[in-house]
């Protein structure tokens, strides 16, 4: 109440003021004692005036409750307006130089503080200051398929996607079949939490892709189990779980209906590592890890890929990453292993390396056109290349182990028509060389294939695909197999 009537008395004042006080002076009778009168009035009110101007002046300076501003939804620090003031002449408090008698003081308007701005949608969620993020895709895939050697077996995974091992050969008829299923729909889960400056970060990955034998049936609903994918924690520069091999450069793979595409030619693995990264440059990091070894051998007798589970090293694997700034990517990798099988009546050790090189060319400027490419080579890598066409080594009459030399590949063409709308070319290969006489007659020496495909995105995030693929196998005695499919993919990421 004192606040508002000292306004109300100001605004009044003020009115007063508005006619100059000579003017006053002049309207005034002649005679000296009403001049005295006048003057004296004017005097008292002159001092009512300045008393007012500094009651006004001391009111504005009062924080109001409609100058508060509330706090922002984070918790954070109140906003307060600022208040710049000058005090009439006379007042208490006043500095600066005297105004002359009856000028007017100069009060600033409180700043109101800017609104406040909403804060940026949260990716995720927190949970005891861990923030978890879950992502993933609905997938469902359609094929029919025509092989020339003979059906595929009934639970072959090669039903599933192109797995060049499985395409028949020798069969005394042709083969179709025409398959649809949702198993390689994914989810993620992944978390980030701040440690020591740092944050520790961990993914989990599964879908329903597993190895036949363990994923129900299609008779009666479909059910198939839960596999792991990828599982591992970062911090800092160190990587420890199951995670994409070291050796393999995942950016290279490109867009396809199918689980994998080039199967043939590319680094395809995903297992336990311990892996370090340093950063050479802001283009250049170098990656280096040991991985979990698992010798996969065959026999001359016996063209079967088998596990050894005797290894006694893990596998050394390094990788060197270049990104430019116009968004080319190149990849060397290195591996080196010592594999062994140990069959309780023969037990010997050999060596295997390996070389990739890998990358992805942008075409234009708005990277919608692109190349990728894989190129590999190496001894007893079978089993990281090519989803082991070729063993990792073959065990001897004379119980020593051969390794084959594997050289495979990839390149691959992403045409953007439009922003809905693209294609992919593709092309693999893979050649397998063993040691004279050391190898099964039904052993595999080479695949290819080549596949096209087109893709429509009506909306973000929902993916429509056809693809057309031709792959042949061939084995050491020169017999081969031919697969061609037709594909259909739906996929929704989220």
């Amino acid at each position: 109440m004192m606040q508002r009537s000292a306004i109300v008395r100001a605004a009044l004042a003020g009115t007063m003021l508005t006619v100059p006080l000579p003017a006053l002076a002049q309207s005034a009778p002649a005679s000296s004692q009403r001049e005295a009168e006048l003057e004296a009035r004017l005097n008292t009110l002159e001092q009512a005036v300045q008393q007012l101007r500094a009651e006004l002046a001391a009111a504005r300076s009062t924080p109001t409750a409609s100058s508060a501003t509330a706090a922002p939804p984070s918790g954070g620090p109140v906003a307060q307006p600022q208040v710049v003031q000058a005090q009439a002449p006379g007042t208490s408090g006043q500095s600066g130089p005297e105004q002359p008698t009856g000028g007017r003081a100069i009060v600033a308007e409180a700043k109101a503080p800017p609104p406040p701005t909403a804060a940026p949608a949260q990716d995720g969620f927190k949970v005891a200051g861990t923030t978890v993020r879950i992502n993933g895709f609905f997938k469902t895939w359609a094929a029919v398929s025509h092989y020339d050697g003979g059906n595929i077996a009934a639970d072959s995974v090669g039903r599933d996607f192109y797995f060049p091992s499985f395409i028949p050969v020798g069969g005394v008829s042709t083969g179709n079949n025409f398959e649809a299923h949702a198993k390689q729909t994914r989810i993620a889960i992944s978390t980030a939490t701040p440690v020591a400056g740092k944050e520790l970060k961990a993914l989990f990955e599964a879908d329903f892709q597993v190895v036949p034998g363990t994923q129900g049936n299609q008779r009666v609903v479909n059910g198939y189990d839960l596999g792991l994918r990828r599982a591992f924690l970062t911090y800092d520069k160190f990587l420890v779980g199951q995670e994409w091999s070291t050796f393999q450069y995942v950016a290279a793979l490109p867009e396809t209906t199918d689980f994998l595409g080039p199967s043939d030619g590319t680094v395809f693995i995903r297992q336990a590592q311990l892996r370090y990264t340093e950063k050479l440059s802001p283009e250049l990091s170098l990656s280096v890890a040991v991985e979990n070894p698992d010798t996969s051998y065959a026999t001359t007798t016996s063209a079967a890929n088998v596990s050894s589970a005797t290894d006694r090293l893990p596998d050394f694997a390094a990788r060197l990453n270049w990104l430019m700034p116009n968004g080319m990517e190149l990849s060397l990798a290195g591996l080196a292993r010592k594999l062994t099988v140990d069959t309780g009546t023969v037990d010997d050790s050999a060596a295997g390396w390996g070389v990739s090189f890998a990358g992805k060319l942008p075409l234009t400027e708005d990277k919608r056109w692109d190349v990728r490419f894989m190129l590999n080579h190496g001894d007893g890598i079978g089993r990281y290349v090519g989803l082991n066409l070729i063993p990792d080594a073959v065990l001897g009459t004379d119980g020593r182990l051969y390794t084959p030399t594997v050289t495979a590949g990839f390149g691959a063409v992403r045409l953007g028509w439009t922003e809905q709308l693209r294609s992919t070319i593709m092309a693999a290969f893979q050649k397998g060389k063993y040691q004279d006489g050391v190898a099964a007659a039904g052993a595999s020496e080479s695949s290819w294939s080549a596949a096209a495909n087109l893709f429509y995105s009506p909306v973000k995030n929902l993916d429509f695909g056809f693809e057309y693929r031709h792959g042949e196998r061939e084995l050491i005695t020169g017999a081969s197999g031919t697969l061609d499919r037709g594909e259909f993919a739906a996929k929704y990421s989220f």
